[in-house]
């Protein structure tokens, strides 16, 4: 059975998509990209910016009832390659456990001209 998870505590969808849809205990969490949710800014820089997009995706995995652990695949899209370092050391922070598969990409552009943007798979 299909649900959908929304929470204000991430920004709302900018398009005609949902923030999160559950499919049999599997979460699939829309790419989060670094949008403050109570006020529509964006930080500047790599590192805040990963960590909003953080931010953005662990309130809809809360909302969701699921945690960092929960989580079994992430996609990274980032503006610059050369901000991947600067991601992980982040990332890192949000991830202690076991540590979901992932992949990386330099994409040409991302929305609102962020530098990061950050989808997952998760699974009760």
């Amino acid at each position: 059975m299909k649900k959908i998870i929304a929470t204000a505590q991430a920004p709302a969808a900018i398009g005609p998509y949902s923030q999160a849809v559950e499919l049999n205990g599997t979460v699939f969490v829309s790419g989060q990209i670094p949008v403050n949710p109570k006020d529509g800014s964006m930080p500047q820089g790599i590192e805040a910016q990963t960590r909003q997009s953080l931010d953005n995706l662990f309130a809809i995995l809360s909302e969701a009832g699921l945690v960092s652990d929960n989580v079994v695949k992430t996609t990274v899209l980032l503006a610059d390659i050369n901000d991947f370092a600067a991601m992980n050391a982040v990332y890192a922070e949000y991830f202690k456990g076991d540590k979901p598969a992932r992949a990386c990409f330099q994409v040409a552009a991302l929305p609102k001209g962020a530098l990061v943007e950050i989808e997952a798979v998760a699974g009760k």
